[in-house]
């Protein structure tokens, strides 16, 4: 299967739940995609209001021909920083994570053991304002070899499409 192809078929998956934006993007990603969910607690009735709960994700698609251990530092930081930047925490802020998904014609060996150690964790004023979390996800196109971090674990079901 073609990158392009992968990409489209990737973002049908993501079209349901996710606001996706494909036009006019500055590189080096191909689509992004974010998730905002918003909940509120009530003791009885509406005026006794407890809290409100609001949960976000940013999700980065790239894709590569060669993915190699330099490329990766660069797509991981800028996913990272752009999704940062999104977030507002505040006393309702739950969490708001930040997903970088790679569609590559060939990893190199090296990447599969840097994907699996990526790591990246915000807690804001001390986890009152929330957290945000990385998830990683490289996909070999050629090969169907998969790498990613922890949290990214349940993301390989959405690749089982492909």
């Amino acid at each position: 299967m073609k990158g392009d192809d992968a990409l489209q078929k990737l973002l049908k998956s993501f079209e349901r739940y996710y606001t996706i934006k494909s036009d006019g993007l500055e590189p080096p990603f191909s689509a992004e995609a974010e998730f905002h969910a918003h909940g509120e607690q009530y003791f009885l009735v509406k005026a006794a209001h407890i809290a409100d709960i609001d949960s976000n994700e940013y999700v980065f698609f790239a894709e590569e021909t060669v993915l190699s251990g330099q490329r990766l530092a660069e797509l991981d930081s800028a996913a990272w920083e752009k999704g940062l930047s999104r977030v507002k925490p505040y006393f309702g802020h739950r969490n708001s994570d930040v997903t970088l998904i790679i569609l590559a014609d060939k990893i190199d060996e090296d990447v599969f053991a840097k994907i699996k150690k990526s790591k990246h964790y915000k807690s804001y004023t001390f986890g009152l304002y929330g957290w945000s979390n990385f998830r990683t996800l490289a996909y070999e196109l050629s090969t169907g070899r998969l790498a990613y971090n922890r949290p990214g674990k349940d993301l390989q079901k959405l690749i089982s499409n492909l």
